[in-house]
């Protein structure tokens, strides 16, 4: 391991599949070392990568259906869409950074993991509206719910959902949120504590989401024009074009 990386905790096998720990311990040294160094990951971050960072939006894997499509927005260093792409093989993963140096570092450690489950698109997220939905769309330290939700909502197939990471403030942003979210149409936005049980042992932190869903889905049950089914995997641009933009 990298200077300044422990070694992982136990609880590692109970977040991740025995199959995928190698992908874990790969990633957590990329970002321990390119992360660091290209601006990605604070050097402070590194001696809590473990707990503050993987395990925590590992936990998020459970929360996730079978055979998802998932669009991470605001994915800086693949926190949480390529931890999800690790732990979830089965959820087809798209990356939505708008920095060029952020990007790259994700191709980069897409290619180098060998994860065919994943794509990354540069641009923000109102670059996909009207381009295709998904049946997750989550973000992490990205904005407020308020401002969140307008970005990512119309990234929300019809019977689908945004799972925002949150911390302690979670409920504060939701009540805050509360007029904006009824404007978009939304159902009232639940909060769910992901990881309780692990924590009970104290092994680890349990996270906060905010699950967002439509109040009614028939409005938007038919494609957008322009959109098409999330499941098809060329509604993601190829590496190839997006290098040459």
């Amino acid at each position: 391991m990298s200077d300044g990386l422990p070694p992982p905790p136990a609880v590692l096998a109970e977040v991740f599949p025995a199959a995928r720990t190698d992908l874990v311990l790969a990633y957590a040294e990329l970002l321990a070392t390119d992360g660091v160094v290209r601006g990605l990951i604070g050097p402070r971050e590194t001696p809590r990568l473990w707990e503050r960072h993987l395990i925590n939006c590992g936990l998020m894997a459970a929360a996730l259906p079978a055979d998802a499509t998932l669009a991470d927005v605001g994915s800086g260093a693949g926190l949480p869409g390529l931890v999800l792409a690790i732990a979830r093989p089965d959820v087809q993963v798209t990356l939505i950074e708008p920095l060029l140096r952020r990007t790259t570092f994700l191709e980069e450690a897409v290619e180098r993991l060998g994860l065919d489950n994943v794509v990354v698109t540069r641009g923000r997220a109102e670059a996909v509206h009207g381009v295709a939905t998904f049946d997750v769309v989550t973000a992490r330290a990205v904005a407020a719910l308020d401002k969140l939700a307008a970005w990512c909502m119309p990234l929300v197939a019809p019977h689908g959902a945004l799972l925002a990471m949150k911390g302690s403030s979670a409920a504060d942003e939701v009540a805050a949120a509360e007029d904006q979210c009824r404007r978009l149409g939304c159902a009232p936005a639940v909060i769910e504590e992901l990881g309780a049980d692990l924590a009970t042992r104290g092994e680890i932190e349990p996270i906060r989401v905010v699950r967002l869903t439509w109040a009614d889905p028939a409005p938007v049950s038919l494609p957008l024009r322009g959109q098409r089914d999330p499941r098809d995997r060329r509604t993601a641009p190829s590496r190839r074009k997006r290098r040459k933009s």
